[in-house]
């Protein structure tokens, strides 16, 4: 940092000597207009490049944990939280040559952001029967609350399929992007295969429902819809969709230390983020599962950028680096880059149940946490110590929930709350300019509620946006959430692990009587 300091007052010397030499003459009214022209274009392009020279230092700044060194945090949980959240075991900082490079995809706001969506009833739609217990679940599916797995039982364990479906129809995708039905429902079939490949207590596809419908809820309570363009929302959706296809149920670090075939093959970079694209995208080469077959090669090129940016996105190693490069942008004239904005979404859909209902979020951390156990099941087997939060006779669960909402989840959302803020009122406020009261007042989105008789249509409009319900509806959930784990906490830890077991227990013999 010195050095940095140093570099930048000898670089900036000169020209504040000529501009307090200018500053002189002008006194005494004696200056040369052309040397006034020159000293200032010189001095202004210092600046610039002292300006670019600082920016690009702040997005390219170390990851920081300095938060996390505290007494206050276990031992234990600061490790999990490096291991997992950075890209190094332990807590050092990354040396320079080891800093990530961020790429844009997107530069520019698309033209037609006010288009209207459509968003249509689709339970009646031809190529997907929908049983009527999917109908009733799904009314809730605009919802927060929404209870992905009340949509897995009554699907038959097809809550990904039936949430592809109904996102695709809703948004119009399948007009849109003349999406094959046949084709659509095999490719969502085969990914359910995929994720239930290797019977994983949490990385399963109903965590990919779950997030997909998180996604589907922030696009349409924040308004980011309206910002986004008709591809970048089949990128959305198609992103959530897949982003942990096929997860073997271990983190990259196991497969690292395994050197298993997907590390070497990957060279250790985001291992596991870098194959559910691959193995997504190798579904698409057979013909009845293509369901970019009629995208022209510019929008597949373009939806390919995007997928592949969100999904690597999710590596949880990039965190810190991730949040801190929005953060910085927030502060940049020329405004959030689209992709890197969509990318956060899934991000923070990705690690989205610590700010659901205590129902949701116990049950996703219980199975989280026997996915862990069962990895240190196999790293005892195979002589490797523990991986932070895998040994299931110590692992302290309620201080691992308490330290990730402390410093990833609360973060996470209170950035993706500024930036939607930052991208959203500029628009509120273009739109009430753009229309007549008494239109702007009535005026509804073509998206559609659903209920029985389909008379209700709430308002999805940009003028309905209450971004103010959203963040504090947020704040309030993850905040008891915290509170009841440090209840839990002070109750002590064995009854945590009773409760994993008890739900891993509950879940197989669900699993057993749907068979």
């Amino acid at each position: 940092m010195d050095d940095h300091v140093t570099i930048r007052r000898k670089h900036l010397q000169r020209p504040i000597f000529r501009l307090r030499c200018l500053v002189k003459q002008l006194e005494k009214g004696d200056v040369n207009i052309v040397d006034l022209k020159k000293n200032i274009e010189y001095a202004a392009s210092v600046l610039e490049a002292v300006y670019i020279d600082e920016t690009r230092r702040l997005l390219d700044t170390d990851d920081e944990l300095s938060d996390i060194q505290s007494d206050s945090v276990p031992s234990e949980v600061r490790d999990w939280l490096a291991s997992t959240f950075t890209r190094k075991m332990g807590m050092m900082k990354k040396r320079s040559e080891e800093k990530p490079r961020f790429r844009s995809i997107v530069h520019a706001v698309q033209a037609g952001i006010f288009v209207e969506r459509m968003y249509r009833k689709s339970y009646h739609m031809v190529g997907l029967a929908y049983p009527e217990a999917v109908i009733v679940t799904l009314k809730d599916v605009d919802k927060w609350s929404f209870d992905v797995f009340a949509l897995n039982e009554a699907s038959g364990e097809h809550s990904l399929k039936f949430m592809i479906y109904e996102l695709f129809t809703r948004y119009d995708l399948i007009n849109r992007f003349k999406i094959p039905v046949s084709c659509l429902i095999a490719f969502a079939e085969a990914l359910e295969v995929g994720y239930s490949k290797y019977k994983n207590p949490y990385h399963n596809l109903i965590h990919a429902a779950d997030v997909t419908q998180t996604v589907h809820y922030i696009m349409l309570h924040t308004g980011i819809m309206h910002w986004l363009s008709e591809l970048e929302i089949l990128a959305m959706v198609f992103a959530a969709a897949i982003h942990d296809y096929e997860h073997t149920g271990t983190t990259n670090n196991f497969h690292i230390q395994t050197r298993s075939d997907v590390a070497i093959l990957y060279n250790d970079r985001s291992v596991l983020e870098n194959h559910h694209v691959s193995a997504a995208y190798r579904l698409m080469q057979e013909e009845e599962m293509n369901v970019l077959v009629n995208l022209s090669k510019d929008d597949w090129r373009d939806l390919r950028n995007l997928v592949i940016e969100m999904v690597l996105s999710t590596d949880m190693s990039g965190h810190f680096q991730q949040i801190k490069n929005i953060r910085n942008s927030l502060q940049q004239p020329e405004g959030l880059d689209k992709a890197k904005t969509m990318s956060l979404i899934l991000h923070a859909a990705d690690i989205s149940h610590p700010a659901k209902s205590w129902q949701l979020h116990h049950r996703w951390t219980m199975a989280l946490m026997e996915e862990f156990f069962l990895q240190g099941d196999k790293e005892a087997e195979l002589g490797l110590p523990f991986s932070p939060l895998c040994d299931r006779k110590s692992t302290m669960v309620a201080q691992s929930q308490i330290g990730f909402i402390d410093f990833i989840v609360e973060p996470t959302f209170s950035l993706l709350t500024d930036s939607t803020e930052k991208i959203i009122i500029p628009l509120i406020e273009e739109d009430s300019k753009t229309k007549t009261p008494s239109y702007g007042a009535s005026r509804r989105s073509n998206m559609k509620g659903t209920v029985n008789d389909g008379t209700y249509s709430p308002d999805y409009s940009l003028a309905s946006v209450d971004l103010k319900s959203f963040k504090n509806n947020l704040v309030d959930i993850i905040q008891q959430n915290k509170e009841r784990w440090k209840e839990l906490a002070a109750q002590g830890e064995p009854d945590l692990h009773k409760n994993s077991e008890d739900l891993v227990s509950s879940e197989e013999k669900h699993a057993e009587t749907h068979s």
